[in-house]
């Protein structure tokens, strides 16, 4: 039998939780055929394909704060793509969190997540201390829906991770402290 990174009795379990069998029953794979193995695998990968995806939760928070700083940086006349304004404003809250390291594996980590809903995503470099390059070629080479488009995929992954680590109510807490005038009340974070 080949060696794999995981357990196979993880992915198993892993699989059949996500598929909606909670079974914890023990599964001898000495008996089991490569077949039923290879179908495991499949079932853990597409589970994990759909808990990559935004929770439309996350959707939602992400549109709003986007729409919000669309309409706070006309004002302000700053031309950073608005979801990349909103990573900025988030990186000081959650290096005091993780440091800017931490924050930059969850920042790479929500790119890595969001890249196959928004290719153009890998243009963008993300530095060590998790500020980002790359910005004002994106500005000039897509519109502004392809842009709030990607940023909501890309803000939704980010906040989906934070709510993950911190929980619910905490990345709440987090956000209402750094957008006051948003109104987040009506939310609730599945």
């Amino acid at each position: 039998m080949a060696s794999h990174f995981f357990p196979l009795n993880i992915i198993a379990y892993s699989s059949k939780e996500f598929c909606g069998q909670n079974s914890l029953e023990s599964l001898d794979y000495e008996d089991q055929s490569a077949n039923q193995e290879r179908d495991w695998q499949q079932a853990f990968a597409r589970a994990c394909f759909k808990m990559s995806r935004a929770t439309p939760q996350m959707r939602s928070i992400a549109e709003r704060l986007i729409a919000f700083e669309t309409r706070e940086s006309r004002f302000s006349g700053i031309k950073m793509p608005t979801a990349f304004l909103v990573c900025e404003k988030l990186r000081p809250q959650l290096a005091i969190l993780a440091g800017s390291g931490g924050f930059h594996a969850l920042l790479s980590r929500a790119f890595a997540l969001a890249n196959p809903e928004v290719p153009w995503l890998c243009t963008v470099h993300i530095n060590a201390d998790g500020s980002l390059e790359g910005l004002e070629e994106l500005h000039a080479q897509l519109d502004r829906d392809e842009l709030f488009d990607g940023g909501v995929v890309l803000v939704a992954q980010l906040l989906g991770l934070l709510a993950a680590f911190i929980g619910e109510n905490l990345t709440l807490r987090l956000l209402r402290d750094v957008w006051p005038k948003v109104p987040l009340d009506d939310l609730v974070i599945r």
